[in-house]
């Protein structure tokens, strides 16, 4: 006698984990705490992708999921990569000491 997870509460998780990342996003002022709460946001997305997919029955949203984590490792690779050079070039983490270009 097993029974389904509903769809409702993978929605309400992956709005939990969305907000957290937006909250993440606007509040912090690290760059790898900023970074991390996109990949939270992309992750929640993925969810609700699986979820959806799931319930339907179809793999459009596993496929879509997928494509999103491909995106989200080469994110990874190339924001990683710029990190480090920000923090080589102006030895701070902290966006508001980084928000200048010009130098």
């Amino acid at each position: 006698m097993t029974t389904a997870v509903p769809l409702s509460w993978y929605l309400t998780l992956s709005a939990i984990l969305f907000a957290l990342g937006v909250a993440g996003f606007l509040i912090r002022r690290n760059i790898i705490t900023v970074f991390m709460s996109i990949e939270l946001m992309l992750n929640a997305v993925n969810l609700s992708f699986v979820a959806f997919s799931y319930q339907l029955k179809q793999v459009d949203g596993h496929i879509f999921t997928f494509f999103v984590m491909v995106v989200a490792a080469a994110e990874a690779a190339v924001g990683l990569a710029i990190i480090l050079t920000v923090f080589k070039n102006r030895g701070t983490l902290q966006i508001d000491e980084v928000s200048s270009m010009k130098y």
